[in-house]
């Protein structure tokens, strides 16, 4: 994914999707180059799935549920959800995660391309009111650039990498 920032007088719809390309291309930003045995190291004693491995496979699955799950109907196969949120990648090479992080991606924005911005979830847990895409996408700009700033402070502590 080539990181791509949003052009300034873009409409709603082009700055909302730019802006989640650009924090996903961000990701493996983040991990490219990144040893293979650090991908699974923990760094934080209470927080043992917070690996680098572990965040790529989280940020797959939020991908995943909130696309996939919110318009299965769209989606590739049907909606599986995952009870632990794709924390963990128990033997998944690193390079494994980000192709698979990168194919939901894809999907995503697939799905997206097909619905407009006030469209309402197909599909809403019970748990959960109804949203529109446009709060799923600006939701997912968050959730990715939050864990974005884990990538930084792990992969910084792992082999002192650092940089935007």
């Amino acid at each position: 994914m080539e990181r791509i920032f949003p052009d300034g007088a873009a409409d709603e719809r082009g700055v909302l999707t730019g802006f989640l390309d650009w924090q996903r291309a961000t990701v493996r930003r983040k991990v490219d180059g990144l040893p293979i045995e650090l991908a699974d190291r923990a760094l934080l004693h209470t927080s043992p799935r917070m690996t680098i491995a572990g965040v790529v496979s989280h940020l797959r699955q939020t991908e995943y549920d909130w696309f996939a799950g919110s318009f299965p109907s769209l989606a590739d196969e049907p909606f599986e959800p995952a009870s632990d949120g794709g924390w963990s990648p128990v033997g998944r090479a690193i390079t494994d995660l980000l192709s698979a992080y990168e194919a939901e991606c894809a999907q995503s924005r697939r799905i997206v391309s097909q619905l407009t911005l006030d469209t309402i979830q197909h599909f809403t847990p019970p748990q959960f009111a109804p949203v529109s895409l446009r709060w799923i996408l600006t939701h997912l700009i968050e959730e990715t650039a939050r864990h974005l700033g884990h990538l930084d402070i792990l992969r910084e502590q792992l082999d002192g990498t650092r940089g935007y």
